[in-house]
């Protein structure tokens, strides 16, 4: 949230337009055209920006990837001067979660369960999925107000917004809110024993069986490929 807050205040400062979570830019008539999710994934909302008006915007992890630019620019270190005066807030400690897995928003494989894990202990498998991949263990919001897992491990319109290259929805029905904040994966694999789950509707494969012997397999059969 650093990130989202300072780009606000800055916003504000220099009076520009300020634009959250977008996931794409364009050049269109001279102008930046920011492209946006809104109604819990639904839809997109396209924003034009003409060239003469200042403008700024916070983009979602792993939607765009770095250009090579042929140019060449100088890199000046500026030491700004302040007064403790000036200062209306100051970030004293910022504590974060030792783990060895990768941050949930910058990861680029993410295995997330649902209420399909039947209990903390069933996260267990997809950490062992998760490990082999290099990727990070997400929830639905179910789990998390169940207790089984920690709340910054969850993902949806109430937690955290991702966009890996590769989710595995294990035991997660698919309720819109969830949706809302795993939509933009590049390629989402959804395994739920019940056919009738809604994910399938949005995921690029689907397995129609039991988490807790399908994920081993995957688990296994992973290994083989990676040499683990």
């Amino acid at each position: 949230m650093l990130g989202r807050d300072l780009a606000a205040k800055t916003a504000q400062k220099v009076k520009a337009g300020l634009l959250s979570d977008c996931i794409a830019i364009d050049v269109e008539g001279g102008g930046l055209v920011f492209t946006r999710p809104v109604y819990s994934g639904k839809a997109l909302l396209k924003a034009g920006v003409p060239e003469s008006s200042p403008a700024m915007a916070t983009i979602r992890p792993n939607v765009l990837t770095a250009e090579a630019g042929a140019g060449k620019g100088e890199v000046v270190n500026y030491a700004a001067k302040l007064d403790a005066g000036d200062l209306r807030q100051v970030i004293k400690d910022v504590i974060m979660q030792i783990s060895s897995r990768p941050e949930l928003t910058e990861a680029n494989v993410i295995v997330s369960g649902g209420r399909g894990v039947k209990g903390p202990e069933g996260f267990k498998v997809l950490e062992d999925l998760a490990d082999v991949l290099g990727g990070a263990v997400g929830a639905s919001r179910a789990c998390v107000d169940a207790g089984w897992i920690g709340q910054n491990l969850q993902v949806g319109q109430t937690g955290k917004v991702v966009s890996p290259t590769l989710y595995f929805a294990c035991g997660i029905s698919g309720a819109i809110q969830h949706m809302a904040g795993m939509s933009s994966s590049k390629c989402i694999v959804a395994i739920n024993k019940d056919e009738e789950a809604a994910i399938f509707k949005n995921a690029d494969y689907g397995i129609v069986g039991d988490l807790f012997e399908v994920v081993p397999i995957l688990t296994e059969e992973i290994k083989k490929v990676v040499g683990k």
